[in-house]
């Protein structure tokens, strides 16, 4: 029994979706002017305009700069060579080569500001770095976490310190540590760790058997229009370490069902980077609809008990600092609400925030869900319990990123902001590449790069 649905009714899909994004980007960006509401993406300020959804303002960069025409170089060369490179090098260069490029394209884009681009946001005063800067006990940082979280209070932490765990925090203060103090290498640092989120992904794929859906969606997952923010962002990061956990996941659900003695270790390490994963950002629980359609794919939950022990060892031991994740909640939503998202009205952002995500992942976040809708029943069953299939792995991955993303939007606790917040379940959202109709593919990868580059010279992002 085949699985696959009608070409056709992919065409149909694709086509509804094409129409519905469109129609959802425009609604978001115009409706408030025509009912003349503010609907605070950022706080005001005289002579910028601002630009909701997206967390910026409309800032026109001059296309003949030297910054923005070599963009323009990278992202042509990338389209028409990436492809075909990726479909037909040994497995360990497409690896390779999908980081070097990730690395160039988000360089690329973060250069057209000069170096600024990556050292301005490191500087902000609401960022990490300059509150990493002054941590010079960490037991007591992690004793005293929960009790600073308030707003406006002496001791009260900066903005994203608070509003994360302080798994996040304590990256930036590694750096330091390290030696690596001023904004432009902390920047850079950022950018090599969040440009292996596309490797990442690639390893899950081939470990789920799916390695004909990692090659052709690899051009997407390096090109994705979300590295206009991962090079200059936390949340980059965020979204490497969990796309490193889920694959470690992948590997290890390949292992049990291989009947390898390393299965444990694979498990449990799994376990640790997720763990740690959510010790970063509280948003990053809901990994686990994308971790469960991992296991899904592999037809194989044996992973499942080891990998939950691992998590647990992190959070016992961020517990016996002081630190129990669940303790922040309250303090957290109140911090939350005491700032500028209370001003913010949910009856726009439930929705605006996937005409957000259209901008900061691409269109193809949403035109590739509504291609995977299609016989989805018939994919997701399979034909026999032994049957792996690269569809029904893609489709997998895909919905139920897709339903992360659902419920943070619904939860009243994700308005606004989410072209950085969301970038986690990015890459799981642009697999969807492969579920379009073949004709379509070379189109929007084309897309997804205008969008990168449109939106890199269009809006400051202030991330």
């Amino acid at each position: 029994m085949s699985v696959e649905p009608a070409p056709r009714a992919v065409v149909r899909a694709g086509l509804a979706g094409i129409v519905g994004t469109v129609a959802l980007v425009v609604l978001a960006f115009e409706l408030p002017g025509w009912l003349g509401f503010d609907p605070m993406a950022r706080r005001p300020v005289e002579g910028e305009q601002s630009l909701p959804p997206l967390r910026g303002y409309l800032d026109v960069k001059p296309w003949l700069s030297e910054g923005t025409i070599r963009l323009l170089v990278v992202a042509v060369l990338a389209w028409l060579v990436l492809p075909r490179l990726l479909a037909t090098v040994r497995w360990p260069l497409v690896l390779a080569s999908s980081y070097a490029a990730g690395v160039a394209w988000l360089l690329a884009l973060a250069y057209v500001d000069g170096p600024e681009g990556l050292s301005r946001v490191e500087e902000m005063p609401g960022e990490y770095l300059a509150t990493a800067r002054t941590i010079t006990d960490v037991p007591m940082l992690l004793d005293t976490f929960v009790s600073r979280i308030t707003y406006g209070e002496p001791d009260s932490w900066p903005t994203h310190v608070s509003g994360h765990p302080p798994g996040a925090l304590l990256f930036f203060v590694l750096l330091v540590r390290l030696g690596v103090t001023t904004s432009w290498g902390v920047g850079l640092v950022v950018t090599l760790v969040a440009a292996s989120t596309a490797p990442a992904a690639l390893v899950a794929l081939r470990a789920l058997d799916a390695e004909g859906v990692a090659r052709r969606a690899a051009p997407f997952l390096v090109l994705t229009p979300g590295a206009v923010l991962m090079a200059v962002s936390g949340d980059g990061v965020f979204a490497a370490v969990s796309a490193w956990g889920l694959a470690l996941l992948a590997v290890a659900a390949a292992a049990w069902r291989a009947g390898r003695r390393t299965a444990v270790p694979w498990s449990v390490a799994a376990g640790l980077v997720l763990g740690l994963a959510v010790h970063m950002s509280y948003g990053l629980l809901l990994l686990g609809p994308v971790a469960l359609a991992v296991l899904a794919a592999a037809r194989s939950w044996r992973a499942l008990p080891w990998a939950v022990g691992g998590a647990l060892v992190v959070v016992v031991v961020f517990g016996l600092f002081g630190f129990w994740w669940w303790e922040a909640y309250g303090p957290l939503h109140d911090r939350y609400y005491a700032g500028l998202a209370s001003q913010r009205p949910q009856a726009y952002w439930s929705w605006a925030n996937l005409a957000a995500l259209a901008v900061g992942a691409g269109p193809l976040a949403l035109v590739g869900v509504a291609c995977a809708l299609p016989g989805v029943r018939a994919t997701v069953r399979g034909a026999g319990p032994g049957e792996v299939t690269e569809r029904r792995t893609a489709v997998l991955l895909v919905l139920s990123a897709a339903a992360a993303i659902l419920a943070a939007t619904l939860s009243a606790m994700s308005r606004a902001e989410v072209e950085r917040i969301w970038l986690p379940w990015t890459p799981w959202l642009l697999l969807s590449a492969v579920l379009l109709p073949p004709r379509w593919r070379r189109t929007a990868l084309a897309v997804q790069v205008a969008v990168a580059v449109l939106h890199q010279q269009l809006v400051f992002t202030q991330w």
